[in-house]
């Protein structure tokens, strides 16, 4: 495989890049925050007679936070419909059924606004299905090719935003949704500043109905982006674009984004025992949820890496959750094959995760991040000791498993520190069979 430092440079244009961005909704943080959506909603310019949908599952329906969300917005005024149909993973077709029922009910210009409750299915398909009402035509016109058209899309759409009742996908922040396309067992996503939500309300109060394991299983998925964008390479490693249109959306690390990893690997990594452990902890709740924010910030603007990039071929073909796959792959991706780029940072991760390094060499304390990230989820114990407990996944399937992962991944792989073969990705996955005994 060829390892760009660019995907938009030519060869010969060696101009290092000097420009970076952060792009994000409102965002809205509290215990009682989602009491305030009418007051939110009338900030995006609504006016209280509106008819608006949230976009949710049929569990969230059962627990009652969909009742109380739609009653909130009632008491303001505002009627709502619900859709509540959306799959765990969606696929094109799944978010296809949403967009149809909006037409169905609304017409072609769909709804006045939209709100997407629950993890990051249910908001995935919520940004999916506003920005294709928006623009119109279906879900694949806006899909990359060649799995789809690669329309651009040009409206951001009625107001989006987005409850999350887990901390862990940063999907209330990112301009990516990910679906599913099971025909090709691959994902496949629709990227554009017009995918990300106009605002994004943090209530802990939405999160502690999440049983101790699915609590685990996300806080895996945001301690990964949290670590992986502290560890991915700089942003003026890159090569400066011609066009700034060309800039990647995932565009290396800067001194911004370092704040917020180190600030997320914190709040993370000393919460997530309490709240496996007493989910009505409301406090350790709103630090997990403020801890995948900031993971989010820092991993969704720098770049998500090898972990990552590996996890989708496991997910699309084994159909596990997303924050469990990151939990088997982590040690020996970002915290094994990724710490020879740079030591002395993946040394602060051990740190930072909580690890006594006192009398150790640098290299020494780089590799204790990866025992200590092990002792994390052990003491959690909910979730796999790796590949295998996770999905029955043998040495024999690791060689497919690298050769997609390095054909329909070079978006991730691109942001990895440490160039990969297809031979390193198929050493990392042996590696990850196994955490622990």
């Amino acid at each position: 495989m060829s390892y760009e430092r660019s995907v938009s440079a030519e060869p010969h244009e060696l101009s290092p890049e000097t420009v970076w961005e952060v792009r994000m909704p409102a965002v809205r943080v509290g215990a009682g925050a989602a009491d305030e959506l009418g007051y939110q909603l009338g900030q995006l310019g609504l006016s209280g007679d509106e008819r608006g949908l949230i976009v949710t599952d049929s569990d969230l329906v059962s627990l009652g936070h969909v009742d109380r969300v739609a009653d909130e917005l009632a008491a303001d005024g505002l009627d709502v419909d619900v859709y509540d149909g959306v799959e765990r993973e969606p696929s094109v077709e799944a978010v296809g059924e949403c967009i149809s029922f909006v037409r169905e009910e609304m017409g072609d210009d769909g709804y006045d606004f939209y709100l997407g409750l629950g993890g990051g299915s249910c908001m995935d398909t919520a940004k999916a299905t506003r920005a294709v009402i928006a623009n119109g035509g279906d879900v694949l016109d806006y899909v990359a090719a060649p799995t789809g058209a690669g329309e651009d899309l040009t409206e951001s759409g009625a107001p989006l935003i987005l409850l999350p009742t887990t901390a862990g996908t940063g999907s209330e922040i990112s301009p990516v949704a990910i679906l599913s396309v099971p025909e090709k067992n691959i994902k496949e996503g629709i990227s554009s500043p017009h995918v990300r939500a106009d605002a994004a309300v943090l209530d802990p109060t939405l999160t502690t109905t999440l049983p101790p394991d699915l609590t685990a299983k996300t806080a895996m998925d945001a301690l990964g982006h949290a670590i992986e964008g502290y560890t991915t390479h700089r942003y003026d490693d890159l090569l400066r674009p011609e066009d700034p249109a060309d800039r990647p959306v995932y565009a290396g690390r800067t001194g911004f984004t370092e704040m917020f990893s180190e600030k997320a690997i914190d709040l993370l990594s000393s919460n997530v025992r309490r709240v496996v452990n007493n989910g009505d902890d409301i406090e350790a709740r709103g630090a997990m949820l403020k801890g995948a924010l900031f993971g989010a910030i820092a991993g969704l603007t720098a770049g998500a890496s090898l972990a990552h990039a590996m996890a989708y071929p496991v997910g699309n073909n084994y159909h596990t959750y997303h924050g469990e796959t990151i939990a088997a792959l982590t040690p020996a991706s970002t915290l094994g094959y990724n710490v020879a780029s740079d030591p002395p940072r993946f040394a602060k991760v051990a740190e930072m995760l909580g690890a006594d390094t006192s009398g150790m060499s640098t290299r020494e304390a780089a590799d204790e991040a990866r025992e200590e990230f092990v002792r994390l989820q052990q003491d959690l114990n909910v979730l796999p000791s790796g590949l295998n407990e996770l999905a029955g996944i043998t040495d024999d399937d690791v060689g497919a498993l690298a050769e997609s992962t390095v054909e329909s991944q070079q978006r991730l792989l691109r942001c990895n520190p440490r160039p990969v073969t297809t031979e390193d990705v198929e050493e990392v996955f042996r590696d990850a069979l196994y955490n622990w005994e």
